[in-house]
């Protein structure tokens, strides 16, 4: 089922109307237990890993749970057979908030507002973030369960998604859309990031075969196998190490020009490693928030990074322990 995408003029959000497949058109709502339903979903700097393992549907991502968030409200409107989006743009979130209501069988109308902290197009997982609290917000408001596992069955069926609809690290099958596992939490640490411009399309990147051998598949097995390890011992370094060595991996698929640089900053100010938005623009420098070093180091790595890339922003990872 999908929703009838209408272009808006200027100033105007963007408007979804279900078709013959989605609802009734106006009036079939109950009218009853209709209230607004807000929730949010944190982004991922990036990811520590991203790769091809070496069996059927293999592509894969850790996630780096950042301290960004997006912000739904839906608010249902039984009266009317138009939902409505706002910034208009977020028509992903329109067709998502289509499907979860053509199920529930409330075909009625409303209006999606989304509020994001996460930039677009930049590899922090800013799409995802967007569509897992719309399915959030607009179960909230229709007073339906909405558990990981249907939030992946609807996101499957619009775009590659990153796994921010976990509160935890975890190994991910981005292309598929389904958890792999659960690695746990780590201690809060700094991301010192520079953004070498331009922004990057989810689902055109996507598309583009990976060029990875079948020596590269059979390395990030290991990779994975040392971060799932790294994560359960908290061992921050190990961390640094692994999200290095997949930057290096990735310049074959999405090549940055600042990365080696990015390593050599981090060389030298004591940093823990690299990790860079393997489809996206970014890259960031990873400092352990508990060291007494970390506020020297911080200072230091900004003003490297201002002077390499032109500019710099701080993220501090989510910790959920």
């Amino acid at each position: 089922m999908t929703a009838e995408i209408i272009t808006p003029a200027p100033g105007r959000a963007a408007t979804a109307r279900p078709g013959a497949g989605i609802g009734t058109g106006a009036g079939s709502g109950t009218g009853t237990g209709v209230s607004t339903g807000v929730s949010t979903a944190f982004g991922t700097f990036g990811e520590l890993l991203q790769g091809v393992l070496p069996e059927e549907d293999g592509d894969f991502l850790v996630t780096l749970p950042v301290a960004r968030w997006a912000m739904a409200r839906f608010e249902p409107d039984p009266d009317s057979d138009v939902l409505r989006v706002w910034p208009p743009h977020k028509k992903k979130a329109l067709r998502l908030t289509a499907m979860i209501m053509a199920d529930a069988g409330r075909p009625a109308g409303g209006l999606l507002k989304i509020h994001s902290t996460l930039p677009e197009g930049k590899g922090l997982a800013s799409s995802s973030a967007d569509l897992v609290a719309t399915a959030r917000a607009v179960a909230n408001a229709l007073d339906e369960a909405m558990p990981p596992r249907r939030i992946e069955s609807y996101l499957a069926r619009i775009e590659p998604t990153d796994g921010v609809l976990y509160p935890s690290i975890v190994a991910f099958h981005h292309r598929t859309v389904r958890l792999r596992a659960r690695l746990g939490s780590l201690p809060s640490m700094a991301v010192v990031s520079g953004d070498e411009g331009g922004a990057v399309d989810t689902v055109s990147f996507n598309a583009i075969p990976k060029p990875f051998t079948a020596a590269d598949k059979r390395e990030y097995v290991r990779l994975l196998d040392r971060i799932t390890g790294a994560v359960a011992r908290r061992d921050l370094a190990e961390v640094g190490r692994v999200a290095t060595a997949s930057a290096r991996m990735n310049q074959v698929l999405r090549h940055k020009w600042s990365l080696e640089g990015m390593i050599g900053i981090c060389r030298e100010v004591g940093g823990l490693g690299v990790v860079v938005g393997h489809s996206g623009t970014t890259l960031g420098i990873l400092l352990d928030t508990a060291s007494p070093d970390c506020p020297a180091q911080l200072a230091a790595a900004a003003q490297a990074c201002q002077d390499l890339v032109g500019n710099v922003t701080v993220y501090r990872t989510l910790s959920f322990d």
